[in-house]
């Protein structure tokens, strides 16, 4: 084999190294920025036997004084605290809130005029006073308002 061929065979060899080399860093250059831009790619798909089982819940259940499906203190005019109000937005952005009698009446008001709720009718009043009795104003905190104080002047 003449010097010739020799080298014309090495170039080819190097070539195609140099060929999948390049193939090679291409495939991981376009792995990496796949994984980088879906990073969930690695994450396991949940199994079937992974998945929480949810226990249904009685919807007349109370436990301690509270509706266990809605949260909701059980008194006089829960059912139509549910029946009207869970009906558009959960239990609890009722139960995280606190309003007066008037509070209450002005956020229905509004959920009338803005939000399509319907008129409650003989129900309105059954639910405010429901809503004004188990859910008023807290009226805590840390310490009582101070009152008769006599503030003195810091002196330099």
């Amino acid at each position: 084999m003449s010097f010739e061929n020799r080298f014309k065979n090495q170039v080819e060899l190097l070539y195609r190294k140099l060929i999948i080399g390049f193939g090679v860093i291409l495939l991981c250059i376009f792995t990496l920025l796949y994984v980088v831009q879906n990073p969930s790619v690695f994450e396991k798909e949940p199994d079937i036997t992974e998945l929480v089982n949810v226990q249904e819940v009685p919807e007349d259940l109370i436990e301690n004084g509270i509706h266990v499906a809605t949260g909701f203190v059980d008194g006089e005019g829960m059912t139509e605290v549910i029946q009207n109000c869970t009906n558009c937005h959960s239990a609890k952005l009722v139960t995280q809130n606190r309003m007066s009698k008037e509070g209450w009446v002005a956020t229905i008001r509004w959920m009338q005029e803005t939000q399509n709720l319907w008129d409650l009718g003989n129900n309105e009043e059954i639910i405010v006073n429901y809503l004004a009795t188990n859910y008023a104003p807290d009226k805590k905190g840390r310490r009582d308002i101070l009152t008769n104080i006599e503030w003195y002047t810091l002196e330099e």
